[in-house]
């Protein structure tokens, strides 16, 4: 069922949290596309510290939700929780604005970036939970469309804030465009946190219990304490690489053991689920790897290897900025996301849907085609330049492999994980996901360019090295992932008879109860 036909107080709470929603994706995905640049053209960072530099802060990223969920759920309420992450968020972005070559400005501001994320992102998502709550049908069709909230804010700030970039500093100096680019991100969050101010009131009935009293100003205090020290400790990992080293491998040795002990500890009819779930864990911290490219190998390879001239039978149709080519990725989502959804629904209703486990191996598969087009190439490319296209296509596979794998992470925790422990799986998964991130800038460095070679004929056959490493490492684990295709058929299979022997064990218990 549609949220459309929803009562109208809970449509106007989902396009509160909807707006805010994209335009905090709005703001992060506009920085993301120019990060790495930054830090190459403006800072003058070599490959290696700029891919590191940024991969330890994706990290970051994804590792802080896990502690603002908890926050908004205990200490100062969701609802309350989420605008002050907007808050913070917007003062990160601001502090980008600021022209400075200081390496400690920009970790900063950084920092204060990766707080903002960590109280902002649980939220939002768990706002719309409570909206939807106790109708399942209505949750996924709520978070399918929240989803393009943040495929609409990523591709337009993608698009435009390079652009503003080129502009600006074409027009006043190479300094002020970037940072005017950075400065329209600020702008992105302000705008929802107003939209937000005029639509409070569909709001006031939506949160946690925290926020059903009145503000604790101790509390709040001791989060921004909290804050600005997480601040202080993001940019010291950031600044200095073996710090972020340190905190990233130690972060996977406690996710394992931690998963180890849950298995051992558990019932035993939870543990084959739980075995299931850490399987695919394992599998998609492999695929964030991958998926790091995106903003470190393939964005310093749209830099200095690719033709930006966008032509179609020869026919001249625009220009790209090298940065506009993520853009590409939100794009192929919003295109192909309706399409899989509808080949799910019609496989399912024949009785022939994949399995999660086999999806993941069919993603796998598709990344190593994306990658091997990006490689391929090089055998194609004119005076080290390669055709757009090979951007475009590339992209889609790339895209595609992230739907089957990455877009269905959180269905797997939901399917195999204990209700009891949800929560902190899907902090878990976060945590997976961020160690797989700064994995991934350590395996761009393998096509770290020397800042003496500017030659694109020299620069195009790392990069395709690379790449076609990559697509043989996807090969690898589409082999894996088919492998364990058998044991995960055989675990999903005693999940669900114990699953399906609570639930008949529920309803007689309710029957007699009746009686």
């Amino acid at each position: 069922m549609s949220i459309l036909t929803a009562p109208v107080s809970r449509n106007r709470s989902f396009f509160t949290v909807f707006m805010i929603e994209l335009w905090e994706r709005f703001g992060f995905y506009g920085m993301q596309a120019l990060i790495v640049y930054y830090m190459v053209q403006r800072l003058g960072f070599e490959d290696t510290r700029a891919n590191l530099v940024w991969s330890a802060c994706a990290a970051l990223i994804y590792v802080a939700p896990a502690i603002g969920g908890w926050v908004g759920d205990r200490i100062l309420g969701t609802r309350r929780t989420m605008l002050t992450g907007a808050v913070i968020l917007s003062i990160g972005y601001a502090l980008m604005t600021v022209p400075s070559e200081n390496t400690w400005a920009l970790f900063g501001a950084l920092g204060v970036i990766v707080v903002g994320n960590g109280l902002f992102k649980p939220n939002a998502g768990n706002l719309v939970r409570k909206i939807f709550e106790g109708d399942d049908a209505k949750i996924d069709s709520a978070f399918t469309i929240y989803y393009m909230a943040v495929n609409i804010g990523s591709t337009v700030s993608m698009l435009l804030t390079p652009w503003i970039k080129d502009y600006v500093n074409a027009t006043y100096g190479h300094e002020f465009g970037w940072h005017a680019a950075f400065g329209v991100c600020c702008i992105g969050l302000i705008v929802g946190l107003i939209n937000y101010f005029f639509l409070r009131a569909s709001m006031h009935h939506i949160g946690s219990e925290p926020d059903e009293r009145p503000v604790d100003m101790t509390h709040m205090l001791m989060v921004l304490g909290a804050g600005a020290l997480c601040v202080l400790g993001s940019a010291a990992i950031l600044q200095y690489e073996e710090i972020a080293r340190i905190f990233v491998y130690a972060a996977g040795i406690v996710l394992l053991g931690i998963f180890g002990y849950l298995i051992a500890k558990s019932h035993r009819d939870e543990r084959a689920g739980l075995i299931a779930a850490l399987v695919l864990v394992v599998q998609t911290i492999f695929f964030f790897i991958f998926y790091q490219q995106m903003s470190t190998s393939l964005a310093l390879f749209a830099l200095r290897n690719v033709d930006w001239s966008q032509n179609l039978f020869g026919l001249h149709l625009f220009d790209w900025s090298p940065a506009q080519y993520q853009a590409l990725n939100p794009l192929w989502i919003m295109l192909l996301s309706p399409i899989l959804a509808w080949m799910y629904t019609s496989a399912g209703n024949r009785g022939k849907d994949l399995s999660i486990a086999a999806k993941f191996a069919l993603g796998f598969a598709v990344v190593a085609l994306g990658f091997f087009i990006y490689g391929f190439a090089g055998s194609y490319a004119v005076a080290g330049k390669t055709s757009s296209w090979v951007m475009i296509w590339g992209y889609g596979f790339y895209s595609l492999g992230e739907l089957l794998v990455s877009g269905l992470g959180l269905a797997m925790i939901a399917r195999y994980v204990p209700a009891r422990m949800g929560g902190f799986m899907m902090g878990a998964y976060f945590v997976a996901s961020g160690i797989s991130q700064y994995l991934g800038g350590v395996v761009a460095n393998y096509a770290a360019v020397p800042k003496d070679i500017i030659d694109p004929l020299q620069t195009l056959p790392i990069y395709t090295a690379l790449f076609n490493k990559l697509g043989y490492a996807a090969i690898a684990c589409t082999l894996v992932a088919i492998a364990v295709l058998p044991l995960m058929r055989k675990l999903s299979a005693t999940h669900s008879a114990h699953a399906n022997s609570a639930a008949a064990a529920s309803s007689l218990g309710t029957i007699r109860a009746e009686e």
